[in-house]
């Protein structure tokens, strides 16, 4: 399992730790990645994504997962988000023709 978001595409980060005295040493940024589920209203059913925490934040302020999928640019979204946007898109396009 990659440590990768996969709505977001945010991934580790390299710098340095750098001490008192102006000593370098390599580290690493690691995202803040958490598994949780959301619910997805076009389908009507809870999703499982490994996602950072500044995405969840992004998740909620755009209404849903379904909203922040169809606005979100597919080169950031993984292979399983972008099978989801696909669905939803599908939903909605078939709900929108029925009323």
């Amino acid at each position: 399992m990659s440590r990768r978001c996969e709505l977001t595409g945010k991934g580790p980060m390299v710098g340095h730790h750098v001490s008192h005295a102006n000593n370098k040493k390599k580290r690493v940024f690691r995202p803040n990645l958490q598994t949780v589920s959301l619910a997805s209203e076009a389908l009507g059913q809870k999703v499982r994504l490994r996602i950072s925490m500044n995405a969840l934040r992004s998740v909620d302020r755009s209404g849903g997962l379904d909203p922040f999928l169809l606005k979100t640019k597919g080169d950031a979204l993984s292979t399983r988000a972008l099978r989801l946007k696909r669905l939803i898109a599908k939903k909605q396009g078939t709900q929108s023709k029925a009323a």
